[in-house]
C-alpha cells in the first residue's frame, strides 16, 4: 500500500524551481502564529506587580513563575527529534488556542499553585510552537535563513509588543476577574492558522533522514560550549529588561500602564531590530551582530539606569533594537550548523535557551531582593561584557 501520509505531503510541497527561494506568503503565515501565541505569553511580566501586590509574593517568588512557564521547554529536544522524522504542524497550529486559554486565566487564578499549573501547560504549548515553528519557516527560507529567522523573530516581538499593553489595558476596563474574554482572540488564530497550513508540511517528506540523536548531540558539543556562555551572559539581561522592567519602574514611581507600556516600547524596537538584525547577519556573518549587540546592550543599560523621567523611552527604543537582534542571528547559525537535523539543534538550543533564562530570573529576582533592582540591573550589564569573548570561539558561518 502506498503511504498516503507521503503523497499527501508530496502535494504541498513547493516546485524544484522555488526550493532555493524564500517563500514569503508562507513565512509571514508562520509568523503571525507566532505573533499571536507570544501576545498571549507576554502577558505575565506586566502582571507581576498585581500578582505580588494580591498574593503577597517577594520578587524571588514572581521570579519562580518564569520558571514555571519555562520548565516545560526541556521538551523541545525531544520534540525537535521527532520533528526530524514527522510533520508537526499540527503543533503549530493548536499552539495558540491553548497558550490564549491559560493566559487568559491566570487573572482569576485563586492561589499561587493555580498560576504555577496554568503556567506549566503554558510552557509545553510554546514549546510545540517554539521548536517546531522556526524549522518550518526556515525550511521556505531557502537561502535566506537569515531573513527567515527575522520574521519568525519578528512575529514573537510583535507578539510581545501588543502583550503588554493588550493586558494592562484589558485589567483597566474589565479588572483583573474580566480577562478570560481575551481568550477567544487564541480560538479565532487557530482556526485561521488551520486554514491557511493544514497543507504545508511539516518538513520535506524527501529529506534524507537526520543523525541519530546520541551522534547528532556530540557533533553539535562545539557550537553549544560557547553558545551556552553567551546565552547566560545574555540571558542575565533579557530578564532585566523583559521581566522585571515593569516592577523596576514601578518602584521608580511609575503607574501600573505606564510600566507595562514600557515593555511594549521596548519589544516595538526589537521587531525591526530582529528583522534587520537577521538580514543583516547573512551578509556581514553572524558573529559580527552578535559582537555589537552584546557590546552596545549593556552600555546603553547603564546610560538608561543614569536617566530619569521621558527621557528614559528614547533609551528603550535604543535597547529594544540592540538587544532583540540577536535571537534570530543565533537561530540562523544553529540551523545551518546542522542541517540534517535542524529541528533537533533548533530543539536543543531553544530548551537550553529558555531553561537557563528561567534560572537566570530567579537568579536576578533574587539579587533584586536583597540589593534592589537598580543593582541587578547593573550587575546584569556586566555579566553580559564578560560573555564577549565567547562570542570569537563560534564556528563561521557556512557557505
Amino acid at each position: 500500500m502506498p503511504n498516503l501520509d507521503a503523497i499527501v505531503e508530496s502535494k504541498s510541497l513547493p516546485p524544484p524551481a522555488k526550493a532555493g527561494r524564500f517563500q514569503a506568503g508562507r513565512v509571514l503565515t508562520i509568523s503571525a502564529g507566532h505573533a499571536i501565541h507570544d501576545t498571549y505569553t507576554a502577558f505575565l511580566a506586566p502582571l507581576l506587580p498585581k500578582f505580588i501586590a494580591n498574593l503577597s509574593l517577594s520578587k524571588t517568588e514572581a521570579g519562580l513563575l518564569t520558571v514555571f512557564m519555562q520548565t516545560p521547554s526541556l521538551l523541545q529536544p525531544f520534540i525537535g527529534h521527532l520533528a526530524d522524522r514527522a510533520s508537526l504542524r499540527y503543533f503549530v497550529i493548536l499552539a495558540p488556542l491553548v497558550t490564549a486559554t491559560m493566559m487568559s486565566l491566570l487573572g482569576i487564578a485563586p492561589s499561587y499553585w493555580v498560576l504555577a499549573m496554568f503556567l506549566l501547560v503554558v510552557g509545553a504549548s510554546s514549546a510545540s510552537m517554539h521548536a517546531v515553528g522556526p524549522v518550518m519557516a526556515g525550511r521556505l527560507s531557502g537561502r535566506n535563513l537569515g531573513r527567515g529567522m527575522g520574521f519568525w523573530m519578528v512575529g514573537g516581538e510583535l507578539g510581545r509588543t501588543l502583550g503588554p499593553i493588550l493586558i494592562v489595558t484589558a485589567v483597566r476596563l474589565l479588572t483583573l476577574k474580566g480577562t478570560p474574554w481575551l481568550m477567544l482572540g487564541g480560538f479565532l488564530a487557530s482556526a485561521i492558522l488551520y486554514a491557511r497550513l493544514k497543507d504545508v508540511p511539516g518538513r520535506p517528506p524527501d529529506t534524507e533522514p537526520g543523525l541519530p540523536w546520541r551522534r547528532a548531540l556530540r557533533a553539535m558539543r562545539p557550537l553549544l560550549i560557547p553558545l551556552t556562555g553567551i546565552i547566560i551572559a545574555r540571558s542575565f539581561m533579557n530578564a532585566a529588561l523583559t521581566t522585571f522592567l515593569p516592577t523596576f519602574l514601578s518602584e521608580e514611581g511609575a503607574d501600573f500602564w505606564l510600566a507595562g507600556a514600557s515593555l511594549s516600547i521596548l519589544e516595538a524596537a526589537g521587531v525591526a531590530g530582529a528583522l534587520l538584525g537577521g538580514s543583516i547577519s547573512d551578509r556581514l556573518g553572524r558573529r559580527s551582530v552578535l559582537l555589537v549587540s552584546m557590546l552596545a546592550t549593556p552600555l546603553l543599560m547603564f546610560i538608561f539606569l543614569t536617566v530619569g523621567g521621558w527621557g528614559r523611552f528614547p533609551l528603550l527604543l535604543l535597547l529594544g533594537f540592540v538587544s532583540l537582534a540577536v535571537s534570530p542571528v543565533v537561530m540562523a547559525l544553529v540551523q545551518e550548523s546542522f542541517p540534517e537535523n535542524r529541528a533537533l539543534a533548533n530543539g536543543v538550543y531553544m530548551a537550553i535557551s529558555f531553561i537557563l533564562r528561567s534560572v537566570v530570573v530567579v537568579a536576578l529576582g533574587g539579587l533584586g531582593d536583597i540589593f534592589g533592582l537598580r543593582l541587578a540591573f547593573i550587575f546584569s550589564g556586566l555579566i553580559t561584557l564578560l560573555g564577549l569573548p565567547l562570542v570569537f570561539l563560534l564556528p563561521q558561518r557556512r557557505r
